[in-house]
């Protein structure tokens, strides 16, 4: 018969109580967890540094994380930009479409339309990516405030060393035409990338169009146009955020 374990069931009841009435504070969590104002720090810290929680002006919501499974098995649910918005996205450009944010020191996809078969079966298996390895990750990192990069930066590990010097030789002409570009699997797969904008101004995710190179390359200057064309239509929605997007 299986049993109950204290810490596992206050993380769940944080993860439940953010699911049914998004926008908590911490004390109305700590109030309806029932648990030590200490404990309860702790396990949103954990929660939030992994992107399971997102917060925004002291208030509490699911975070990308929590997408993440949802793509890796199979089902898609896209936040505030929409699901139709990512179909015609793939429609118009033919392309794999990825939408992916930032959580702690990773990014991670939180929904995908197309069939690039490669693409989407790598994001299914690895939820958490390095940015630096993403033309998605890359975009959201160009957009940072100048201290906040830098430190990203200065954390990578020793292995990130030649992604770290790639990407300052990207950045310029990253900041300057929004669009961030990367090659993969041994150069079969290209991709594309921009930064959504929230209402704020501030970044919250990127989209990314993924395919064969052969394909894609070629047109860069195209799918970059139709990229910024559809992301900047949707930055002046009127949405009222839940989760992290």
């Amino acid at each position: 018969m299986p049993q109950n374990h204290r810490t596992v069931d206050r993380v769940t009841r944080i993860l439940e109580e953010v699911v049914y009435r998004p926008g908590m504070t911490f004390a109305e969590l700590a109030r309806a967890v029932d648990a030590p104002k200490s404990s309860v720090h702790g396990f949103v810290g954990g929660l939030l540094t992994q992107g399971w929680l997102y917060e925004t002006d002291h208030r509490f919501y699911l975070g990308p994380a929590v997408y993440s499974l949802t793509l890796a098995s199979g089902h898609i649910r896209a936040g505030s930009v929409s699901h139709a918005d990512l179909e015609a996205l793939h429609e118009e450009t033919d392309a794999a479409v990825f939408l992916g944010t930032l959580a702690g020191d990773h990014l991670i996809y939180i929904s995908q339309v197309g069939s690039d078969p490669v693409a989407g079966f790598e994001a299914r298996s690895n939820i958490r990516r390095r940015p630096l390895e993403t033309a998605g990750g890359k975009a959201l990192l160009a957009a940072w405030p100048e201290m906040e990069r830098e430190a990203y930066l200065r954390r990578r590990d020793p292995s990130e060393a030649e992604s770290v010097r790639g990407f300052l030789e990207e950045l310029r002409e990253i900041q300057q035409t929004r669009i961030a570009r990367n090659v993969r699997q041994g150069g079969s797969r290209f991709a594309i990338a921009t930064t959504v904008y929230g209402q704020s101004g501030a970044p919250v995710a990127s989209v990314t169009l993924v395919g064969p190179t052969a394909q894609l390359e070629p047109r860069g200057a195209e799918l970059a146009e139709v990229l910024l064309k559809r992301v900047d239509s949707w930055q002046h929605r009127s949405v009222q955020a839940r989760e992290a997007i």
